[in-house]
């Protein structure tokens, strides 16, 4: 599989609930509409965290994946 292309990226590695949606707040603000954004995170409430992020801010959750405990979501900015 490829990679998805992606304009930004925040690494949320080491942090716990409730820093990363808290970080993805921050970012998502300076997002261009479309842009894709690649979030990289290792606590495990962000599988349950991060859609519920999408859900009720209309962002679109391109993928969610994991890989050796390490999660990956690419979320696009909606036009």
């Amino acid at each position: 599989m490829s990679e998805m292309t992606y304009a930004h990226e925040l690494d949320t590695s080491g942090l716990m609930c409730p820093e990363p949606v808290m970080m993805l707040h921050g970012v998502v603000k300076n997002m261009m509409q479309g842009d894709v954004l690649r979030v990289i995170a290792t606590d495990p409430s962000t599988t349950r965290d991060i859609p519920k992020f999408c859900q009720f801010l209309g962002f679109t959750l391109l993928e969610q994946k994991e890989e050796s405990d390490i999660f990956f979501y690419y979320i696009q900015k909606p036009a």
